[in-house]
């Protein structure tokens, strides 16, 4: 059997490697598809053996896959030492045992594990359970590590992240990285809160950065492949996504990405059906006080806080007519005004109009579910693409964006399958779905 990872590396050797040599393991594993497929006959090759000793490489083997549940059932058969526990709680907190894996974290103490290391996992631990206080408090033992350790300030800024404390994150992701130019995990949430927060250009150095480093960082690689895309460069974007498919022919967000790229290089823009859009919006933006209207209206539209022909839309005639010395007269003003710019009182109100929601049983969901429609887009928890690509639309709230077509949708610049695909999996997590032709 070939063996994988660097020449010196070998899990089944007999003596389990150092934590810092199981990590390299790790990452040369997920180098490639063929290293996961070689790995993965490795690991079955040994799936027999019961001793204690070869129990703990197997079960270190099977979190390495993915494998959680097997590898727990492994590991805690494994004889006792430092690594079996440390990697029990791994496999225990991506499976949401948050309380077993801080208690195997513990006992990882008792044979040896490093103390420092221990105290950021228990605190990472807590953070995946959203128990950020105790979380704090962990890491709070640790704070003599201050502009020392590479580990503590990004575990400080993972934290802070989670917390919305962005600035501090930042600061932490950037001490990091001068502690050690080449993390990459620092690295990469340093470059994706520059791209939230606008700074595309850090965002693009940073992820270059990780971009030059073996093995390739596969999500780095595709956010680099997005900002490019975004600002024109499609041949660069190209190349991003083409670096994935050398060493991860089957990624299947790479291979849609592609598409949605090649599709980008031959997109039409339609130059004159935008300038009609933005002399549309300088139409609604005109101010009240442009057009000769008598006191009382002028009057009663100011106190109901009306400044635009856009705000006329989101009003309805029953509305104006309810409110105090507004008549008929000032109505029948108001109306010819619009009727002279072809837009009429409510027009707005009766487009964002939502149809009832009906199962597959056709029976109208209830008004609770119905509240779906008014709920924002970001409880949709998109990514930063889709994301702006729905705002470039100017679509707020599920309801709009479930009266959108997937033609609709595909039209908008910079739009592909990718988050086509994206957007259809989040609204039938809620049991929604974009508007069909059909």
């Amino acid at each position: 059997m070939e063996q994988i990872a660097e020449p010196g590396i070998d899990l089944f050797g007999g003596i389990l490697p150092s934590p810092d040599q199981i990590k390299a393991l790790s990452e040369q594993v997920h180098s490639s598809e063929k290293n996961q497929i070689d790995f993965s006959e490795q690991v079955e090759s040994h799936m027999a053996e019961t001793s204690k000793e070869a129990l703990a490489a197997l079960g270190i083997g099977l979190f390495i896959l993915g494998r959680n549940e097997k590898a727990i059932e492994k590991l805690q058969k494994a004889k006792d030492c430092k690594e079996k526990f440390v990697y029990l709680a791994f496999a225990q907190r991506r499976i949401g045992e948050f309380d077993n894996a801080i208690q195997n974290l513990q006992t990882s103490l008792e044979h040896g594990a490093d103390k420092l290391d221990v105290t950021l996992e228990k605190a990472a631990t807590y953070r995946y359970a959203t128990n950020f206080d105790t979380a704090a408090k962990e890491l709070k033992t640790c704070a003599n590590y201050e502009n020392v350790s590479t580990e503590y300030h990004y575990h400080l800024g993972r934290l802070q992240e989670v917390q919305g404390f962005y600035e501090e994150a930042t600061d932490n992701y950037l001490k990091a990285v001068e502690l050690s130019p080449n993390h990459q995990k620092a690295l990469f949430h340093l470059a994706y809160r520059c791209d939230l927060s606008g700074d595309e250009e850090s965002a693009i150095d940073y992820y270059k950065q990780i971009a030059t480093n073996t093995p390739a960082y596969v999500s780095a690689l595709l956010n680099l492949a997005v900002l490019y895309e975004d600002s024109g460069k499609f041949d660069k974007a190209e190349q991003c996504v083409d670096t994935v498919l050398e060493t991860h022919p089957n990624h299947q967000r790479a291979i849609l990405f592609k598409k949605d790229i090649e599709s980008s290089k031959t997109m039409f823009y339609d130059e004159e059906k935008e300038k009609k859009k933005t002399r549309k919006n300088q139409i609604l933006e005109t101010p009240i006080s442009d057009f000769e209207l008598s006191v009382r209206s002028r009057n009663c539209l100011k106190k109901m806080k009306i400044q635009t022909l856009g705000d006329l839309l989101n009003i309805t005639e029953a509305e104006l007519l309810s409110y105090k010395n507004f008549g008929e007269t000032s109505l029948k003003e108001i109306k010819t005004i619009l009727e002279s710019k072809s837009m009429s009182l409510g027009m707005s109100l009766e487009e964002k109009q939502f149809p009832p929601i009906e199962t597959s049983d056709g029976i109208i969901m209830s008004d609770q579910d119905q509240g779906l429609m008014n709920k924002p887009i970001d409880d949709l928890q998109l990514s930063v693409r889709a994301r702006k690509c729905v705002l470039k639309l100017n679509i707020r709230v599920i309801g709009e964006l479930t009266c959108r077509t997937d033609a609709e949708l595909l039209g908008c610049k910079n739009f592909g399958v990718t988050s086509l695909n994206e957007i259809k999996k989040s609204l039938g997590d809620l049991g929604l779905s974009l508007r069909s032709l059909d």
